[in-house]
């Protein structure tokens, strides 16, 4: 605490009393009888009042008005002593008085006594002077009084005595509170005015007088005091309370009214109160320790444990001994003291272990730490020297002399910067290694470096906060008082008697590196305290600056995936040897959303087509198109191409089709347009497109056919000349007809044709168009699998008729078959056995019909010959469906009709041994009995005639159908079975069938001329021939009437000679012409008026009339069902 005058004046007689007017500016004096008045600013008097003719020993400024002159009548009480003072309580409603006989009388507002306190000292101690406590923190009125036995002594209103009297070794003239009550002032015979606190602890002299001083007052809610002396003298002096504090990292001590110390956590806002009850004038607070220095001894604290938060202090050491310094440290086991050049080391005992004596006066001195017992020191000195100092060490370090005074100190983190406050509010920044001033800032009374940061310091001064990393601008913000601290984000101020932790963002300093792209730098600021805000602009930089790994702890602190993902990304692509940094930074804009930086680097690092991907991904299509200019037309196309994908994924397919074709993706046009079944716009593109775009037409033809539009398929595969398609097409529409015209135009399709519409009329059940399709597309094997199928079907169904016409079918099938060499004996055998089937079948056909149906369309002698042919036929196994029952009985019926009666009887007893079905047991049972009485003959005009030998053969021959005698075959009518006059005869060796039929087309002459037969015998054969050596022709072989018995049982064929060939007549000889393998056989007609006619596809022969008949009734031959309009044979 200082006293400084602030002015003096001197009136001409004692000065009795004074008063402020209540709000500070005016002052009133009683000298003598005068009343002065003063303005307190400056001295000035203002007016001298007169009025009083005696002396004036009291001056007061009315506050409440309890009293005015309006007032009528004054109250007044009698008082047993002289009073020498009073005072009011601060709500008015007590007033305590002092007397001279040492008595404290309280009394209430009516002027009853209330409480009374007698002095210990009595009359003897004149109670001079008394005041109340104006504070209103106070929770009792508390008296403050001084007696002239020298003592200060306090009372609650209750008049109980707080504490203990206070001994003041002189007489109190004058007692006044501050305003707040927390000092009072006493003034006296000791000729100064003396500064107490509330409790009584004497803190020091506000003013030294030359004579008594009768009053003294504090100047309302200041600390200005206004002093009145016995010789005339004014003093007016400003009261200055220093600071007094000590300061380590995050704890702060700071003296606090006067006597106390609170020490405070910075962090936590943990405070503790230690009371010394004594003035405390220096504090030092250091690690775990605490020194506290009071008039007459130093107080040493320690912590009760190590933990950091820890504020329990105890007492460790007292040194009990007055020193003079002007400023205290404590380290681990010393306290150092600075008395103006000069340093002690003293150990906590008091006992004086070291001393350096410096140059000039000390100015700062700072512990900065060190191993307990080695501590070392900063001192900072007037003529600018900064030293280093180690508490075990009597040699101090110099660090470095500057030209102006030391105020302030701090070194950096790492011990390699130091940072001084001179006296011209200068902040210097020096390298200690190298003594190099690296920077200075003005406007600074206090600096303080960061302790997480090596780089970065603060500094405050005229109301601004500065803070500054390396050698960048210093960054501002308003700030009231003095750094003390800076650790990581917290700026540690000090105001006025307060100290504050400020909780200061880093951005400033944290951009100045990004500005300067030194992403480590700022990362480490970043970590002592920024916002979301700035970390992910850190990270941003950092990734643009391609610092993957400040940006990946960046991105991790603010928990974005996203852009870990592309680190990651980035990195693995790094590994694998990729080195294009434009590259990388390309895809960092692109995530940034910076899509025409990242366009430009794509182009710059010859990756065009990954800035096009991106604004096609993105949809900015027209970007993409400034982007490619007049460039790739490639490009081009296939940036519609995916604007075209776009469209159709938004579900926009007609502006979309658009886009394909422009872009010339017709498949995806057609696709679309199909799916949608636009046929107008696949016909529009079908036409447009070129036959070379094979696979978008064929796209086309198929939605054609899809959307049953086979019209325009058509027209689609003939465009493009795909044949086959158009067959399939043709096929799978079943337009059969266009189908056969493309066939026959171009027959390797017959195959692809045929096949399928073989198929499709199996299936809609016309199996004979079926097995012909079939035969015609040449697939031998499954018409014949389709007619064995129609034909078993046939005969299961009794259908004889389509039997014999299915068998004699696969016969020619075989017939075709045979034509390979491989398969010709099987085919050959198989052809003989199917149309030997034919002919069984198709003349049962007249059987069934008779015995099944009740009416018959047949003659008798029709139905006799047709039963006798077929018994003569099944000399082996009966085929499946002919019943022997119905061809005997047939037979029997139909002989006994035309007057065969042994034929007849025959028949009957066959079917004796036979199993008759119920319905014609009756019928064969009576024909049985009946045929009994008839004669045991035939008749004559049944018995058939060889036209070759001309002998009569029985009807019953065992031999089968040929003759008894010849052993000729007969040739039998296809629809009445009578034995046709035909005689089959085979050519000579060496004469081919051309030439044969050459031959006998001469039509030569004929001559008459005697027959000569030559017989030929041989081991195996009889060859019976027409001699042509003779001169003379002979008769026609065929019309001479051979009447002997030919000897053997060999069948001996008629063989002719080109001289034969050459007398027949064409119209005698009927050829029937089968396909290879099979050779042509030539029958000899011996009857030529009797005209017979040959189908020219089945080869069975017809009487003409009944043949005609028949194919007007059938439209078709009656065996083979050739139609007649058929050219075909």
């Amino acid at each position: 605490m200082r006293a400084v005058l602030t002015w003096r004046d001197k009136a001409e007689q004692c000065i009795y009393d004074l008063a402020f007017k209540p709000d500070g500016t005016q002052l009133i004096l009683a000298a003598g009888n005068r009343l002065l008045v003063y303005d307190t600013s400056d001295g000035t008097l203002l007016q001298p009042l007169k009025g009083h003719k005696d002396t004036v020993y009291c001056v007061a400024y009315a506050k409440d008005g309890l009293w005015s002159p309006e007032q009528k009548s004054v109250s007044k009480h009698k008082s047993s002593s002289k009073i020498t003072c009073c005072s009011w309580t601060n709500d008015g409603q007590y007033l305590a008085l002092g007397m001279f006989n040492g008595i404290i009388s309280i009394r209430n507002k009516n002027g009853e006594e209330k409480v009374k306190i007698e002095r210990p000292g009595g009359s003897l101690s004149p109670i001079w002077s008394i005041c109340w406590n104006p504070s209103r923190e106070e929770h009792n009125d508390i008296l403050a009084v001084a007696d002239w036995g020298q003592k200060l002594s306090f009372y609650q209103l209750s008049g109980k005595q707080i504490g203990k009297d206070r001994s003041l070794n002189f007489d109190p003239c004058c007692l006044s509170y501050f305003t707040k009550g927390e000092y009072i002032l006493l003034g006296g015979s000791d000729k100064q005015v003396s500064l107490f606190t509330k409790d009584g602890v004497r803190l020091g002299t506000v003013g030294e007088q030359n004579s008594w001083v009768w009053t003294c007052k504090v100047k309302p809610d200041s600390n200005y005091v206004v002093v009145g002396c016995q010789d005339g003298t004014i003093s007016f002096y400003q009261l200055i309370f220093s600071t007094v504090h000590g300061l380590y990292k995050d704890r702060y001590a700071y003296r606090d009214s006067m006597t106390d110390v609170i020490v405070q956590h910075l962090i936590t806002e943990q405070k503790v109160r230690i009371k010394c009850k004594e003035l405390v004038k220096k504090i030092a607070i250091y690690k775990n320790r605490l020194a506290i220095q009071l008039p007459e001894k130093i107080l040493i604290y320690e912590l009760y444990s190590d933990d950091s938060s820890d504020m329990h202090y105890r007492v460790k050491e007292k040194i009990v001994k007055k020193f003079e310094c002007n400023l205290l440290v404590v380290c681990a086991d010393h306290i150092i003291l600075c008395q103006e050049k000069r340093l002690q080391c003293l150990s906590f005992s008091g006992v004086k272990e070291r001393e350096w004596q410096m140059e000039s006066l000390i100015r700062y001195i700072k512990v900065i730490g060190g191993p307990p017992g080695r501590e070392g020191l900063l001192v900072g000195l007037k003529n600018g020297q900064i030293l280093k100092i180690f508490v075990d060490n009597l040699f101090a370090i110099v660090l470095l002399k500057q030209a102006t005074a030391v105020r302030c100190l701090d070194m950096s983190a790492s011990r390699n910067k130091l940072a001084v406050v001179d006296e011209n509010d200068t902040c210097l920044v020096y390298d200690i290694h190298t003594k190099e001033l690296l920077f200075q800032e003005p406007n600074a009374n206090s600096v303080a470096w960061n302790t997480q940061c090596e780089d970065m310091l603060c500094f405050s001064g005229g109301g601004y906060l500065n803070i500054k990393a390396s050698t960048f601008p210093v960054h501002q913000q308003k700030l009231q008082g003095f750094v003390v601290g800076y650790n990581g984000s917290k700026i540690f101020c000090l105001h006025v008697f307060s100290m504050s932790a400020v909780e200061v963002p880093q951005s400033a300093p944290m951009y100045q590196y990004l500005d300067r792209k030194m992403f480590k730098e700022a990362y480490q600021i970043a970590c002592l305290g920024v916002t979301d805000t700035d970390w992910r602009e850190l990270a941003m930089e950092a990734l643009e600056g391609l610092e993957f790994e400040t940006a990946k702890k960046a991105f991790t602190r603010v928990q974005d995936l996203r852009y870990l993902e592309l680190i990651n990304s980035i990195e693995e692509r790094k590994k694998r040897g990729e080195t294009n940094n434009d590259l990388f930074l390309a895809d960092v804009f692109s995530y940034q959303g910076k899509f025409h930086e990242a366009a430009k680097l794509y182009k710059r690092s010859g990756h065009e087509n990954l800035a096009l991907d991106m604004y096609t991904d993105l949809r900015m299509f027209e970007y993409a198109k400034d982007f490619l200019g007049s460039g790739d037309p490639k490009e081009t196309k296939m940036l519609i191409t995916k604007q075209a994908d776009w469209a159709r994924n938004i579900n926009e397919p007609k502006a979309a089709v658009e886009m394909y074709i422009s872009a010339g993706e017709h498949v995806k046009a057609v696709e679309i347009s199909g799916d949608h079944g636009w046929i107008d716009t696949l016909i529009d593109i079908a036409r447009k497109l070129d036959k070379a775009e094979r696979e978008p037409l064929l796209m086309c033809a198929y939605y054609f056919k899809k959307l049953d539009n086979p019209g325009y398929a058509a027209e689609t595969y003939l465009k493009i000349g795909d044949l086959k398609s158009l067959v399939q097409l043709h096929v799978e529409t079943q337009r059969w007809d266009e189908a056969f015209a493309l066939g026959e135009k171009h027959p390797e399709f017959k195959d692809d044709i045929y096949v399928p519409y073989a198929q499709w009329l199996a299936e809609n059940d016309r199996f004979e168009e079926a097995q012909k399709a079939f035969h015609k597309a040449g697939r031998q094997r499954e018409a014949v699998r389709v007619l064995e199928q129609l034909t078993h079907n046939a005969v299961v169904e009794s259908r004889f008729n389509d039997a014999a016409y299915y068998y004699w079918m696969l016969s020619m099938q075989c017939l075709d078959i045979a034509q390979d060499p491989a398969q010709k004996d099987a085919m050959l055998d198989k052809f003989r056995h199917f149309q030997h089937l034919a002919e069984l079948y198709h003349s049962y056909h007249a059987i069934q019909r008779y015995t099944e149906e009740p009416f018959s369309f047949h003659l008798p002698e029709t139905l006799f010959n047709i039963s006798r042919f077929l018994l003569h036929s099944l000399t082996k196994d009966t085929p499946l469906g002919i019943s022997k029952v119905n061809t005997l009985f047939t037979l029997a019926k139909q002989s006994k009709a035309l007057g065969a009666y042994k034929l007849a009887r025959h028949a009957y007893d066959k079917l004796q041994g036979l199993q008759i079905p119920a319905r014609f047991q009756k019928s064969i049972e009576l024909g049985s009995l009946t045929i009994r009485s008839k004669p045991f003959h035939d008749s004559e005009e049944l018995v058939p005639l060889c036209y070759r030998c001309s002998t009569n053969n029985p009807l019953l021959n065992n031999l089968g159908n040929v003759c008894i005698n010849c052993r000729q075959p007969f040739v039998f009518s296809a629809s009445s079975y009578e034995v046709l006059h035909l005689v089959e005869f085979y050519l000579e060796e060496g004469i081919s069938d051309e030439e044969a039929v050459s031959l006998i087309d001469l039509e030569a002459p004929r001559h008459k001329r005697e027959n000569k037969w030559q017989e030929i015998t041989s081991n195996n054969s009889q060859t019976l021939r027409l001699d042509e050596t003779t001169d003379s022709m002979g008769d026609d072989p065929f019309t001479a009437k051979l009447s002997f018995e030919q000897g053997g049982s060999e069948f001996v064929p008629v063989v002719v000679s080109r001289s034969v060939l050459r007398s027949m007549s064409r119209r005698d000889v009927l050829i029937k012409r089968w396909p290879p393998p099979l050779q042509w056989q030539y029958f000899r007609s011996l009857l030529p008026d009797a005209s017979i006619t040959m189908c020219p596809s089945c080869f069975q022969m017809f009487h003409s009339e009944d043949y005609e008949l028949l194919v007007l009734q059938h439209t078709c031959c009656p065996y083979c069902r050739r139609r007649i309009d058929d050219p075909s044979p």
